[in-house]
């Protein structure tokens, strides 16, 4: 005698439901049933009737074998198949579970096989990618060097402490240009053709530091810094840099350059006084600019480094990026997502703020998983000291957890709770909001479907898994 089972067709109700491109309103329109039960049928807490089965059938005019196949049965085979996956050998299993998950958890179904076939492509291509052959991606060493700095969260303790003790000792020597000239070193000021275009020249011969006379004042007392930073605090740059080993000579060079620039940055910006003055001020990274010397992206930058253990200050994330999108510098000092793959969303103010030259652009912003920020983002110049020469614009930001920015004067007495995010993604391959209509590329993991029942106005409509 046939068994006679409810049947249940959620997942696929909701698929033939979107692939039509039908709210569930429309649905409930179409079949003369309230939207509230079409509710009910997609989450499987209804049965479907041969009554409903067949006005399915000739609504869409659609084959009833094809709907009434079980969904229980195609997800009890789709995700058996997948458990048998190494990943999960040492999981004990059993057949009646996984039966139980697929046909009364369909939702819970989808998701996991939306998440291996994810997780199944991305490990597919870094095969691809480690199968090439090493050496060429050209951008290898510079991913090395940003995930060192961010395994650090961009906080270096022995650089800090020895720049607060130079710092001392420069400040009572007068500046930095007396304190080169008691170490024998004399600075002197050569226009750029002189140099052949160099911004700074050490000529170790005459013990002469040579700089380009076209360089601001913030630019000009940095270059100083920065050859301090490589001499006279080499040794604690170089025993940061002992204790990793990396995969070439150019990453090692790229952190060389970088805990110098930091070494610099913690000379013009002593930790203490520094950190002092950031909370007092509220962030305001003019101010700061003012209150020391510098430029405001070495304000935006040094902001990222104030880690110290139990002097931590409000956590940034900073990005630059040019006006056709190149991130050519990313530093966490949170941990934040953005950290490897962030700076891509168009949504983002860092990529607007080029219309408004100068200004700064605030946004409370929210991740695909619920992570909220808020970010601060404005153009900066390069380049272009004399006639002739090219200028550099490009944009930075800089981002804080949501809780954190009420310490920030650009976030005045917002509540952070209350504030809209602008929803957007890490990056494209990586996001999963499917009705982003300013998306580039489908994300990794998701299959496209045909427009033929439907052109939706984001570029992309995906199946369900």
């Amino acid at each position: 005698m046939a068994e006679n089972r409810p049947l249940y067709l959620g997942p696929r109700l909701r698929r033939l439901r979107r692939e039509m491109g039908l709210t569930q309103q429309a649905m409930a329109d179409d079949l003369e049933i309230s939207p509230s039960y079409v509710a009910l049928l997609e989450r499987n807490q209804r049965p479907v009737t041969a009554d409903m089965l067949l006005r399915l059938a000739k609504t869409y005019r659609l084959d009833i074998a094809d709907l009434a196949g079980d969904d229980g049965e195609d997800y009890t085979r789709r995700l058996t198949e997948v458990l048998r996956d190494p990943i999960f050998a040492d999981i004990d299993l059993p057949a009646l579970e996984v039966a139980d998950l697929a046909t009364s958890f369909p939702g819970v179904s989808e998701a996991l096989l939306r998440l291996h076939s994810a997780y199944s492509r991305e490990q597919q291509a870094l095969a691809e990618q480690r199968a090439a052959g090493p050496g060429l991606d050209e951008n290898e060493p510079v991913r090395e060097a940003q995930y060192f700095l961010a395994s650090r969260r961009n906080y270096f303790h022995a650089i800090d402490q020895r720049a607060e003790d130079l710092a001392a000792e420069i400040e009572q020597a007068g500046g930095a240009v007396a304190w080169l000239g008691g170490q024998g070193v004399r600075v002197r000021f050569l226009p750029p053709d002189v140099l052949m275009d160099s911004l700074r020249r050490f000529d170790r011969h005459n013990q002469q530091l040579l700089l380009a006379d076209t360089l601001d004042g913030a630019s000009r007392a940095f270059q100083i810094a920065t050859h301090i930073a490589h001499t006279a605090m080499r040794t604690e740059i170089k025993q940061t840099l002992r204790a990793e080993s990396f995969s070439g000579r150019a990453t090692a060079t790229l952190l060389l350059r970088a805990l110098a620039g930091y070494g610099a940055a913690a000379l013009r910006m002593p930790y203490g006084k520094f950190a002092r003055a950031a909370e007092q001020r509220g962030y305001d990274i003019d101010a700061l600019c003012s209150l020391f010397g510098v430029s405001f992206e070495q304000v935006a930058h040094r902001l990222t480094t104030l880690q110290r253990p139990g002097e931590e200050r409000v956590g940034f994330f900073f990005i630059r990026v040019d006006e056709a999108g190149n991130v050519s510098k990313r530093l966490d000092g949170a941990g934040f997502p953005f950290a490897a793959h962030g700076g891509g969303c168009p949504l983002w103010s860092v990529h607007q703020v080029f219309r408004r030259p100068g200004e700064i652009a605030t946004q409370w912003l929210e991740l695909p998983g619920g992570e909220r920020f808020f970010s601060i983002a404005r153009t900066v110049v390069g380049g272009g000291r004399g006639y002739g020469r090219p200028r550099v614009i490009r944009a930075v930001a800089l981002a804080c957890a949501a809780e954190e920015a009420g310490r920030l004067v650009y976030a005045g007495k917002a509540d952070p709770a209350s504030e809209p995010g602008t929803p957007i993604g890490v990056t494209c391959r990586l996001c999963h909001r499917a009705a982003c209509t300013a998306r580039a590329v489908p994300p990794i993991g998701r299959d496209v479907l045909a427009d033929d029942y439907l052109r939706a106005a984001q570029p992309y409509t995906f199946a369900e898994s």
